[in-house]
C-alpha cells in the first residue's frame, strides 16, 4: 500500500467462525486482506465468537485486525443454524455450543471483553423477527431478544464503544426502543448490512446511526415492484454515513457470488458503493475510512 493512501475497512466481518479454522486458513485470510490493504473488525455473535474475536484482534494488531463482542439476537433462545458459525456440535452436547440451548446476556462477562483496546464496538446484537423457535410463543422470543438488546445499548453507552446492530424484518420495534432510550441511552454506531426502507434509514440518520452495505450491493436488482429499491437507499444516505463490510464467510460480491466470502473481497464492494453514490472510488474508499475512523476510532498502525 502506498503511503499515502488510506486503506479499505471491512468493519463486519467474522473470520473467527470455524469456517475458517482448516490449518494456516486464517492466516492466509488475513495475509491477503493485508495485501489488498483492506482492515477489519471481526464480530461476535455471542460468547465464544466474542472471545474469539477479541483474541484474533490481540494477536493480529499490526495487521490491523479488531473486534466486536456480543450477543445475536437469534442466540437468546435455542438455534443452530450454521456450521460456519459454531461448528458441528457432538452428538447430544449442546456444552460445545452454548447457542444450541440460548445464551443470557451476561453484562459483566462481556463488559470484561469491552474493556479489550482492540473492542472497538457492541455487537453485533439487535432484533431479527426473521428467525423464531417454532415451540415457543414469538412474543415471548420477542421480550428476550429486547432485554438482551437493552442490555447491550446500556454497555455500549458504558463503555463507550459504539453499537454494531443487527436488524431484521424488525425495523419499527428497533427505532422505538432506540428513540425510548435517548440520546443518553446508547453509543450511536452502525446498522450493519442494512436492509430497511428511505423512511427507515432517514430516522436512524436522525438517530445518529451510520449504515454498512456488502456484497449484495454487487448483485443485479432484483425483479418486480422491489427492482432496485436497494440502489435507491444506498443512493438517499450520504456518504459520510456508509461503511463497507463482507459479513464474511457470506454474501461474496459479484465477482466471487457463490463462494465463501472474505475480507479482501472489499475493494469490490467500495466500487460498487462509489458507482452507485456518484464518486470516484478512491473517493468513496476516503469517506469510508474517514468514518468508520469517527464511529469506531480505528487506526492504520501499518504505516507506523
Amino acid at each position: 500500500m502506498k503511503e499515502q493512501e488510506v486503506p479499505f475497512i471491512d468493519v463486519h466481518t467474522h473470520i473467527q467462525f470455524p469456517a475458517y479454522d482448516a490449518p494456516g486458513d486464517r492466516d492466509a485470510v488475513i495475509a491477503r486482506a493485508k495485501e489488498a490493504g483492506v482492515l477489519m473488525i471481526n464480530a461476535g455473535t455471542e460468547r465464544g465468537t466474542s472471545a474469539a474475536a477479541v483474541a484474533l484482534a490481540d494477536a493480529h494488531a499490526d495487521d490491523g485486525v479488531y473486534a466486536a463482542i456480543g450477543l445475536h439476537p437469534v442466540h437468546t433462545g435455542p438455534s443452530y443454524h450454521d456450521a460456519d458459525e459454531l461448528g458441528v456440535p457432538e452428538a447430544g452436547d449442546a456444552g460445545k455450543t452454548p447457542s444450541l440451548r440460548g445464551e443470557m446476556f451476561d453484562y459483566e462477562y462481556y463488559r470484561a471483553l469491552a474493556r479489550h483496546p482492540r473492542t472497538v464496538a457492541i455487537g453485533e446484537c439487535g432484533l431479527d423477527y426473521f428467525h423464531f423457535a417454532g415451540d415457543e410463543p414469538r412474543d415471548s422470543q420477542i421480550a428476550r431478544q429486547k432485554d438482551a438488546f437493552a442490555a447491550q445499548m446500556r454497555l455500549s453507552k458504558d463503555s463507550g464503544k459504539a453499537l454494531m446492530i443487527h436488524c431484521r424484518d424488525a425495523f419499527a420495534d428497533l427505532r422505538a426502543m432506540l428513540r425510548d432510550a435517548g440520546p443518553e441511552g446508547y453509543a450511536p454506531g452502525v446498522v450493519h448490512f442494512f436492509t430497511g426502507s428511505v423512511d427507515d434509514a432517514r430516522d436512524l440518520l436522525d438517530l445518529g446511526f451510520s449504515f454498512t452495505f456488502g456484497g449484495a450491493v454487487t448483485f443485479p436488482p432484483r425483479k418486480g415492484a422491489s427492482s432496485g429499491m436497494y440502489d435507491d437507499v444506498v443512493r438517499f444516505i450520504p456518504a459520510d454515513r456508509i461503511m463497507s463490510e463482507t459479513d464474511a464467510p457470506y454474501v461474496a460480491p459479484v465477482p466471487f457470488r457463490g463462494k465463501r466470502n472474505e475480507p479482501a473481497y472489499i475493494p469490490h464492494i467500495v466500487a460498487r458503493l462509489a458507482e452507485l453514490k456518484g464518486i470516484p472510488a478512491e473517493g468513496m474508499k476516503e469517506a469510508v475510512w474517514r468514518n468508520a475512523q469517527r464511529v469506531f476510532g480505528v487506526e492504520d498502525r501499518r504505516r507506523t
